[in-house]
């Protein structure tokens, strides 16, 4: 290795032992620990959503067919380790007593189901309870519907084909039962081994075969790669991407709050980067003169500072990557239940990202300033006036602002999101600059007619002009990011839960006739329930722009997947109030029809664009329509939602069923049964499992931000440290130089106190109306809420800024004055 490089690591150490690398390995292990924290979390949550979302298939793999599987994947799986589980279904005449009913029987055999679990209950709309097996031979679970339908209670025996079960309990939810706007048939769970005895699956039967598969993701894997190759034309694949968007939503939502404020916390850390590297620069100035004196190479110099740069990256990484993991242990008790218990292991990518992330804070805010300093002359060993030429701004602020662009986009993902932020971050240290530059030239002009503290506290602000504005900018900043992790953070999260009241829609009602659509409303309002209605067409999405969808090339198999299955469609005068539109015009009263309006995740995933021509076939009969529009959506509202809205009219002559979302209370079973029973063909489904799963994201999120924001807290506390710090050197000779010339240490003390708290209430008002752009910046493109603005924020702000601020410079000042002022006089 180059002399250069020891060099410098040896000077890392040896600054490590001095202490004078406390302030900035400390910001870059904040830094690192932020991130790395919610980095390791949001990988092990990221695991247990696939496995909690592959509920929706019951297993990890599912292979459907309408013939018998041969037993060759079921080997396959088996010496891969994979759990295994079958199941068969077919419609069938259920026969009671006096009554018969069309129903899906679904048979299922031991270890069914491999993901998530069946809830029953004793009566119909009672209390559920979670199984953990099957019907034994001979029994059944009939759901609520089947029930009604039969005039039969639980206890009852039915009869299915040639074979006679009896139910033993009431069917309230499996996990593939896969409920979606169409016509669900009422289910009757049996056990596999009645099968054969029905008699009912002859050559020619309706019967769908599935073979479940789960178990480590990339035994899956391997078995999904085996399976492909092989499959027979009948034979279909499913995997974890077919999940409900309702709980990814709020996990989605929940996992960016939580990336942001990591990233607040980092970006925080970085502006005490900045400031304590400026500080170990200038201390850096002797030895590099020294250095040079004896004869050494700029290029030796160089090595030299890239190699602190690697050493103090190498120590402050792995120091935040260890206090990262041990953290996410923390956020992992917090949110054990976000994705139904216990959190797999964390991979290995967050400890790279996380000493990438140490390289990229010190290679933008601290390399230029040790890069520059090898341009000191010589001379400076023997004249101390001597300074090296200031690095060049262009160096400096845009080594800062490439950091900054690249951790903010390494955040949000998103170019747009990340330009707006970067607009934001940026125009906020414009008029902390511009703010601070105008209140230093007041303090010029109005220091004559002060008091003694009050002109050493102006004065110091008026000579020290550049630290000055520098120091604003910081801690505004600093003050800001504060500031949206608790005022502006806490009006988030009320938002974000007032979207999901405690009377949120807890039932769906699909399969409504048109000529029933005013009964059921009528029968809903006499029981005291209030319910929102909306029409629903079948239809399938065939070409976009003229050419076919089978001729298209999609970006992703999701993409492809969407396109090609049964969309539901719907109508609609006025905009949803969880819809909002991002693109184009919605339509008004003298609109004609031929117009859609798309969601813009659909669109994305099926490449459609504004202005686009769609072509559906409803029922063999097909219209075309242009896109006028593109709307993001709420999932996560637990509201009928559409991927396609046309206008009123536009669907009038096709096909039409409607669906309806209502809020049922524990008392309310006995009416929705009645509602069953009046109107056989209506299906209830029971959604509470998903609210109750959402609603516990919500609250877990709101705890987890918290924790997190304990290292914001300690990245503000770092960039006070920070500023304080990197004008320690000359406030000591400016007060040994005030003493010895007879000024009193309060005297000192308060002018230093005076400046602080004038320089922290300054930036805590700028950093209030910073919080509130950013609080309503984020609130309308990051988590789509509507944000209110808190009118107290510049109060506090400015409040908070002085306390904090004018605090710190007690405390950190307090230890100058205190200092002899001979010894500190022969020093400079």
């Amino acid at each position: 290795m180059s002399p250069g490089y020891w060099q410098g690591i040896r000077s890392v150490l040896r600054d490590l032992r001095a202490g004078e690398l406390r302030v900035l390995i400390g910001a870059v292990t904040i830094a690192v620990a932020a991130m790395t924290a919610v980095g390791f979390f949001t990988d092990r949550v990221s695991q247990a959503v696939a496995i909690r979302s592959a509920e929706v298939l019951a297993a990890d793999l599912v292979l459907r067919s309408n013939r018998p599987i041969e037993d060759t994947f079921l080997r396959r799986a088996e010496a891969l380790g994979l759990g295994t589980a079958k199941a068969v279904s077919f419609p069938s005449v259920v026969v009671a007593e006096n009554a018969t009913s069309l129903a899906d029987i679904e048979a299922v055999g031991d270890g069914y189901p491999l993901r998530g679990r069946l809830r029953t209950s004793e009566t119909p709309f009672g209390e559920t309870r979670t199984e953990s097996g099957i019907p034994e031979p001979g029994e059944a679970w009939a759901d609520a519907k089947l029930l009604a339908r039969l005039g039969a209670e639980p206890g009852a025996v039915l009869g299915v084909g040639a074979a006679r079960v009896k139910v033993t309990r009431v069917l309230d939810y499996r996990p593939d039962q896969g409920w979606s706007f169409v016509d669900l048939a009422p289910t009757l769970l049996l056990n596999e081994r009645d099968v054969e005895a029905t008699g009912l699956i002859q050559p020619g039967s309706r019967v769908t075969y599935r073979q479940l598969f789960a178990g480590d993701a990339p035994a899956v894997a391997r078995l999904r790669s085996y399976m492909e190759p092989r499959l027979g034309v009948s034979e279909r694949i499913r995997d974890l991407s077919d999940a409900g968007p309702e709980i990814r939503a709020a996990l989605d939502r929940a996992q960016r709050f939580l990336g942001l404020a990591a990233l607040t916390g980092t970006l925080l850390a970085a502006v005490a980067v900045a400031m304590a590297a400026g500080r170990y620069a200038r201390r850096q100035i002797d030895p590099v003169a020294l250095m040079k004196a004896f004869g050494a190479r700029q290029s030796f110099l160089l090595r030299a500072a890239l190699s602190q740069v690697a050493a103090i990256t190498f120590i402050g990484g792995l120091g935040g990557v260890a206090l990262g993991y041990l953290s996410q242990a923390g956020l992992a008790l917090l949110l054990s239940d976000l994705a139904g218990g216990n959190l797999p292991a964390p991979g290995p990518r967050p400890v790279v990202g996380g000493l990438v992330l140490a390289g990229v804070v010190l290679t933008g805010f601290a390399l230029p300033s040790l890069v520059a300093i090898r341009r000191v002359p010589p001379l400076r060993v023997l004249r101390r006036d001597l300074s090296p030429p200031p690095p060049s701004a262009w160096l400096i602020y845009g080594a800062a602002v490439a950091a900054v662009l690249g951790l903010l986009f390494w955040q949000v993902r998103d170019v747009r999101l990340t330009a707006w932020l970067a607009v934001g971050v940026g125009l906020l240290a414009l008029v902390l600059a511009a703010a601070s530059m105008a209140l230093i030239w007041f303090a010029g002009r109005v220091r004559g007619s002060a008091g003694a503290s009050w002109r050493y506290a102006l004065a110091g602000l008026a000579r020290r002009r550049r630290d000055s504005v520098v120091q604003v900018v910081a801690f505004g900043l600093g003050i800001m990011v504060l500031l949206l992790l608790t005022v502006v953070r806490n009006d988030l999260l009320l938002e974000w839960r007032a979207t999901l009241p405690e009377n949120a829609a807890n039932r769906f009602l699909i399969n409504i006739q048109p000529d029933e659509v005013a009964q059921v409303r009528d029968f809903l309002d006499a029981k005291g329930i209030d319910v929102v209605l909306m029409p629903l067409v079948r239809a399938r999405l065939v070409s976009i722009n003229g050419t076919s969808i089978g001729n298209l090339d999609f970006e992703s198999e999701r993409g492809r997947r969407l396109a090609d299955r049964e969309a539901n469609l719907s109508w609609s005068a006025t905009l949803q109030e969880d819809n909002r539109l991002v693109e184009g015009d919605w339509w008004d009263e003298t609109t004609s029809a031929g117009q859609v309006s798309v969601e813009q995740d659909f669109a994305v995933d099926v490449g459609i664009a504004l202005g686009d021509r769609l072509t559906f076939d409803v029922a063999g009969e097909t219209f075309s329509a242009t896109v006028t529009s593109l709307r993001t959506v709420q999932w996560d509202s637990f509201r009928p939602n559409f991927f396609m809205l046309f206008p009123p009219g536009s669907l009038d002559v096709y096909p039409r069923t409607h669906i309806g979302s209502l809020y049922a209370s524990p008392q309310d079973g006995a009416k929705l049964l009645e509602l069953i029973r009046a109107f056989p063909s209506v299906t209830v489904i029971d959604i509470d499992a998903i609210l109750g799963q959402v609603r516990r994201v919500m609250d877990q999120a709101a705890m987890a931000v918290q924790y997190v924001f304990l290292f914001s807290l300690a990245a503000g506390v770092l960039v006070l440290l920070a500023v304080v710090e990197s004008g320690r050197d000359e406030r000591l000779f400016e007060s040994a130089l005030l003493r010895a010339l007879g000024g009193r240490r309060r005297q000192v003390l308060a002018g230093a106190v005076i400046e602080f708290s004038v320089l922290g209430a300054l930036a805590g008002l700028l950093a209030a109306g910073g919080a509130q752009a950013c609080g309503a910046l984020l609130s309308d493109q990051v988590f789509r809420l509507e944000y209110s603005a808190n009118p107290w924020l510049w109060l506090i702000g400015s409040v908070a800024g002085l306390l904090l601020v004018g605090g710190s410079g007690f405390l950190a000042t307090r230890s100058v004055v205190s200092q002899p002022p001979d010894l500190v006089l022969r020093r400079f």
